[in-house]
Formats: structure tokens, C-alpha cells, sequence
């Protein structure tokens, strides 16, 4: 009978059996391929033995000494727990399990054992909670073998050491059954050890020094698999769909830019050149326009739609929120009243008769700029002649939108934009298939924000201060974290600040409130009030981030800054100083550790998104903003952005000499990384034209 393979279930392999498998599947497991590409998230080191006296709390180690005494302590209902005291000269350490009686039959006082596991002080007595134990021969001090132990994800009903006796079991099915997926040549060119060797170095290391190449392996491939995915998504865009060429003369750009009551910075100039230059070819153009907050991004977009309607092509411009999207439509709807171009709007929230009118007018071609939310991805849209596409604050749409309209049997210029400044290698990762235009500079005469940390103890002065900007006709927001209470939470909910701010501080105008659990007409009813001017103060959760503009609002109160991002506090800043009123911001933070102070003083410090992006990942990773669920992109298993950047870039450049030489990975050399390719990423950059 054959042994269990690759492909095999789980329940196939000797003593797994179906129960164990089904709780085995949780963790994402089904098969003999998915415990084979399960690697180990840690490592325990147990092969340096160290003196109880070297040992520091908290700290991972291996200790031999004698076994002094011991002692079970039977508390009924099955509960137990084992005492070991192991000396080594004038130190000892003590051992301890709970519920393991089996342990009291197997030691004797005077044998020499090793200890391994995290020490910890409790008083004065140096500890090891659960310690792995192993008998020393007599004579010898050298630690036993398989002291390098992989530490494995875990769910309840699979312990540790029942983990590594599975993964060795199946693996050691399975490995001579794992093909490789790089040419030798490749292989050897780029210092990549043999994908079996690979594995068996992730997961069977007998040296330290065995982990790292074969985790930079897998890091490599990983991030290579990524890179091939999105270049090849963004070729089959440009060689295997047309768009219509737009031209951009000096005749219709200077009646574009007579509708810009403004200056333009240099920095939007080179943009609109930027998308001109790629809406002037056949192709789609794929680009993504990224800018700090109040950096001019929409004058950009106008641009562009005015580039399309010239043309004699429809624009889109969906926004994340319904408040955005009538708010951009009430800008452009009066700002190209003379130009005499049609700008529509449809949202969910249109009655029945209104969006049958509009549907009508964006079918017969009346309407020429069209925006709304994601109601504009509905199936019964039909458009007169559709040749440009804005996402407003792409990060908030998934990447399997992005394609919808294009599914359509239409294939327009497409440009995203977000004014959530991106790292480098988060960028790359998730949006690697867009070329990329930059806005670093802010329009000149743009009033300055003031930023202030504040104590508790200056919340009385602050809220005078408030009080003032008020009274002199300027509005205030107030920002706060959650949206219940929670007895085992510090921090205040929205809610109760509304209720505590309306009738205390602030009991002298009139307040708002706002937040994710309302309904979307509550929301933007609630911010329209505000917009206009009938709310003085309004209390809100971060659903303001990506909100209205609102010149006249130049105060903000966030509460419990430190449980935000560098970056979200950022985007929350940008709301005030969007006129010509100097901005006021004071962070309050629950948070006294010295390292939570230092992250917000440096918002303090700088207004440059870019730099605080930056920051922002390298003390708090990608977070769940860029998570891949958000995009529909799998999951990286191995690589990690922070730690790997540099692999990264290194991917994307192979990434592109690959397919410079191999444009559809049809040679025989890379056919099974096409496969690889194909099989993760296929079905979300919908990369089925492939091969």
C-alpha cells in the first residue's frame, strides 16, 4: 500500500483519523500539501545550555542540574500540579506542570535532567512554567539532539508537541513528492537552496544556522509569486484591451484650466501630465495618483474628467461615502456651470423616479460627469460612451472592483487616488500593477495646523480654547475611539462623550454626533448639518477620516489618541484647515507608556504624511488599512513587509527581467512558476488569459 501523499486528505495519514483532521482544518489544513507548506512561526532553542545563574527573566533557555526534590499535589477533579526543584551548585530553579501526575513516576532525586523553556521570577525564585524535560545520561553534559524545537500556530484540541509529531509525520510522507518551481540555473543564480532541502531546513533545522536561508527562500519565492502575479496583470491590461486615445492639445488645456480659480503647484502639473501622457494611448491607462492630505488631488481628477469630456468620452468619479460623493458633485456642478457639461450624481439613496432619470441621462450621453458611490457598479447601468474612471480613496474598495466596469464590455483610462500616504512596500504589494503619480507638495498660502499633546491636566484650558474658536464662528470636532462603553476599557465611547460634552463644556452650542453604526442616511444627514453650519461641534468616531470638506471647522479634539495609527491620526488632522482658518488639533492620550508619548509626539513634529506613514509601519505593521482580506488578496504566510522590504524590491526587479525575456511564462524553464502563479493569484487579478 502506497503511503499517503501531497494531495492526499489528512485523515489518510496514520493516526490523524477524521476527528483530528477536522480540527486540524481550522487552522487551514486539509490536505498533505498544506502541513508541508505550514512553517513554524518561531523557534524554541534549546541547544545552548545556560548556567541558572546567566538565566534573565522572560528569557528562553536550557539548563542541566540535579534534581533536588519533587513533589505532586493531587486538587481533586483531576487537578494536579508537579513540583521539581533542580539545583546546579548554590542555584536553583524550580519546574512546574499543572495537571501532568504521569511526570511524579518518571524522575528520581540525584538523576541529572535538562530544562528548557522561558524562565520567569516569581519573588526571588527563578521559574519554568511547562519547561520541556530530558533525562542526561550519566557523564554527559552536552544537550540531546532535537533541541531545536519549531513552534506551529495552534488551535484548541492540537498541543504543541502533538503539532511537530504531525508535521514530521506528514512531511516526511510528503517531501520527496514537492517538485521545484525555479529553474536550477535560476535557482542557483539567485543562492536559493533546493526547495526540499528548503523545507526540510524550515522544518527539521538542526543548527540555527539552518533557518535563515531556507526561510529566504520561501520569502523569495513568496514575494516573487506576488510580483509575477501583478506585472502580468498589469501586461494583460495594456496588450490585450484598448481604450480610446484621448488628445490633450494646448487649445483644450487652457479651457480646462480657466475653470481652476487657482494656481496649480508644479507637483499637480506633472501629475495631469502624467495621466494625459497615458490617456493619449490606446491602452488603459493603470495609475494610481497618491497625495497627502490637502495636497490638491481632486483638481487633478476635474482635470482629468475635463480631458475625457473633451474628447467627447463620459467621466466617473465613485467615491467611498455618499456624503464625498454630493459633495463632490455639488463642487464640480457649480464650478463647470459654464462649461455647459452634464454632471450627474447617483447613490443608493435615490428615490426610484430620480435614478431612472439618471440612468436615462447617463445612457443617452446628457450627463458627461457622472458620480456616485458604488451604486455606479450596479448591472443597470448602461453608458453612452464611457472612457475614464476615478476611485476616490481606492484603499476602501477591494481589488476585484476595480475590473467591474471593465467587465462591462467596456474598457476605460482608469486612475485611483488616496490620500493615505502608502509605504513603499505596501504599495508595491497591493497596488505593484499601477503606475504610480505623486503629489509632495501642498498649495502655497494653505493656512498652518497646529498640533498639540496634551495632559489630562490641560483638558479645562483646552476646552476654554474651544470654546473661544466657537464663539469667534468657527466649528469644532471632537473624535473619540469607540462607540459603546466597556467596563474593562479606560477609554470613552462616543456616545458618552456626546452626552458629556452637550451638557457640560460644550452645553452652549449646538452638537452632533456620528459614527459607524449608524444607518448611511443618519451619517450623512448628520454631516450635512454640520457641513452647513447648523451644528457648531460635531462628536465623531473615525468615520470622519475620509468625510467632507468643511472650510469653516478649524478645531479638533481627538480623545484617546494612542489608539490610533500615526497615519489615521494624520487623515483625521486634514479635516481641519481646509479653508483659510489656521487649524487647531490637541491629542489626549490614555496611553503614559514613554514609547506611545514618543509615536504621538512625532505627529507633533512633522505634517508630512509620507514621513508618518513610514513610522507608522515600522512600529505597527501593515495593519488591517492594508490587510490583503480588504484587497481580496491572499495572505502572505512567510514574507513580512517590515522585515522583508528590501527582498521585495529585489522580487519586483526579477519579477520584470523574467518577464522581459518570457512575457507569459510559456518556456519550459518557467512553466511551473506560471502554474504557481496561476493557482494563487488567477482567480483574484482574474489573470485567467494567462498561459
Amino acid at each position: 500500500m502506497n503511503s499517503p501523499g501531497l494531495f492526499d486528505t489528512l485523515e489518510a495519514f496514520p493516526g490523524i483519523g477524521k476527528l483530528k483532521a477536522r480540527t486540524l482544518a481550522r487552522l487551514g489544513l486539509h490536505r498533505g500539501l498544506d502541513v508541508v507548506f505550514f512553517f513554524p512561526r518561531d523557534y524554541e532553542d534549546h541547544s545552548q545550555v545556560r548556567a541558572i545563574s546567566e538565566m534573565r527573566n522572560e528569557e528562553t533557555g536550557s539548563v542541566i542540574g540535579e534534581v533536588r526534590d519533587f513533589e505532586l499535589l493531587e486538587k481533586g477533579r483531576g487537578r494536579s500540579t508537579f513540583y521539581l526543584l533542580l539545583e546546579q551548585g548554590n542555584h536553583s530553579l524550580r519546574g512546574i506542570w499543572f495537571n501532568q501526575p504521569y511526570r511524579a513516576n518518571r524522575i528520581e532525586i540525584g538523576k541529572r535532567v535538562m530544562l528548557s523553556g522561558k524562565a520567569r521570577f516569581t519573588g526571588s525564585r527563578l521559574e519554568m512554567v511547562h519547561p520541556r524535560l530530558t533525562l542526561i545520561e550519566d557523564g554527559n553534559d552536552e544537550p540531546p539532539s532535537g533541541s531545536l524545537l519549531p513552534v506551529y500556530r495552534l488551535t484548541d484540541g492540537v498541543r504543541q508537541a502533538e503539532m511537530r509529531k504531525i508535521v514530521r509525520q506528514v512531511v516526511g510522507s510528503c517531501l520527496e513528492s514537492v517538485n521545484e518551481i525555479f529553474p536550477d540555473s535560476y535557482r542557483q543564480s539567485k543562492d536559493l537552496p533546493h526547495i526540499q532541502s528548503a523545507l526540510a531546513g524550515v522544518h527539521f533545522p538542526e543548527t540555527p544556522d539552518e533557518i535563515e536561508p531556507a526561510r529566504n527562500r520561501f520569502v523569495y519565492q513568496e514575494l516573487l509569486t506576488l510580483q509575477l502575479a501583478v506585472q502580468l496583470r498589469r501586461q494583460q491590461v495594456s496588450l490585450r484591451q484598448a481604450a480610446p486615445p484621448m488628445e490633450n492639445s494646448g487649445l483644450i488645456d487652457s479651457r480646462i484650466k480657466k475653470y481652476f480659480p487657482y494656481e496649480l503647484t508644479s507637483s499637480q502639473l506633472q501629475s495631469i501630465d502624467e495621466i494625459c501622457n497615458d490617456m493619449a494611448r490606446p491602452v488603459p491607462m493603470n495609475r494610481m495618483l497618491h497625495g497627502d492630505v490637502g495636497c490638491g488631488k481632486t483638481s487633478v481628477a476635474v482635470y482629468a474628467l475635463m480631458l475625457a469630456v473633451a474628447n467627447g468620452h463620459q467621466g466617473v468619479l465613485m467615491a467611498p461615502t455618499e456624503t464625498l460623493a454630493r459633495q463632490h458633485f455639488r463642487h464640480l456642478r457649480t464650478s463647470l456651470a459654464a462649461a455647459r457639461v452634464g454632471v450627474e450624481l447617483l447613490t443608493g439613496s435615490l428615490s426610484r423616479k430620480e435614478k431612472a432619470a439618471a440612468l436615462q441621462r447617463i445612457e443617452n450621453g446628457e450627463a458627461g460627469i457622472i458620480i456616485g458611490t458604488q451604486a455606479l457598479l450596479q448591472n443597470t447601468i448602461t453608458f453612452h460612451h464611457l472612457g475614464l474612471v476615478i476611485v476616490d480613496e481606492q484603499h476602501r474598495f477591494g481589488v476585484q472592483q476595480r475590473s467591474v466596469l471593465r467587465h462591462k464590455g467596456i474598457t476605460p483610462h482608469y486612475l485611483v487616488m488616496t490620500a493615505t500616504p502608502i509605504p513603499r512596500t505596501v504599495s508595491m504589494t497591493l497596488f505593484g500593477d499601477l503606475d504610480v503619480s505623486v503629489i509632495d507638495e501642498k498649495p502655497p498660502n494653505r493656512p498652518a495646523v497646529n498640533t498639540y499633546l496634551c495632559k489630562d491636566s490641560q483638558k479645562e484650558k483646552w476646552w476654554e480654547f474651544v470654546r473661544k474658536k466657537v464663539r469667534e464662528g468657527r466649528q469644532a470636532y471632537v473624535i473619540a475611539p469607540l462607540v459603546n462603553e466597556d467596563e474593562d476599557s479606560a477609554w470613552e465611547s462616543v456616545e458618552k462623550t456626546f452626552e458629556n460634552l452637550a451638557n457640560g463644556e460644550l452645553a452652549d452650542f449646538k452638537t452632533d454626533l456620528v459614527h459607524g453604526r449608524q444607518s448611511a442616511t443618519e451619517k450623512d444627514l448628520a454631516m450635512e448639518r454640520f457641513a452647513s453650519g447648523e451644528t457648531e461641534v460635531l462628536v465623531a468616531t473615525s468615520v470622519v477620516e475620509v468625510g467632507i470638506d468643511v472650510p469653516n471647522a478649524s478645531v479638533m479634539t481627538i480623545l484617546s489618541a494612542s489608539r490610533f495609527g500615526l497615519a489615521q491620526l494624520h487623515q483625521l488632522r486634514g479635516r481641519v484647515c481646509r479653508g483659510t482658518y489656521a487649524g487647531f488639533v490637541a491629542l489626549f492620550s490614555d496611553q503614559q507608556a514613554e514609547e506611545g508619548r514618543d509615536r504621538l509626539h512625532s505627529l507633533v513634529e512633522t505634517d508630512n504624511g509620507f514621513e508618518l506613514a513610514e513610522k507608522d509601519f515600522q512600529l505597527r505593521g501593515p495593519g488591517e488599512l492594508f490587510g490583503t482580506r480588504q484587497h481580496g488578496m491572499p495572505p502572505l504566510y512567510v514574507a513580512d513587509l517590515q522585515r522583508d522590504g528590501e527582498r521585495l524590491i529585489q522580487a519586483r526587479q526579477d519579477a520584470r527581467e523574467i518577464l522581459a525575456g518570457d512575457p507569459e511564462l510559456q518556456s519550459a524553464d518557467f512553466s511551473p512558476l506560471r502554474e504557481r502563479v496561476l493557482a494563487r493569484y488567477g482567480p483574484v487579478l482574474d489573470l485567467g488569459d494567462v498561459g
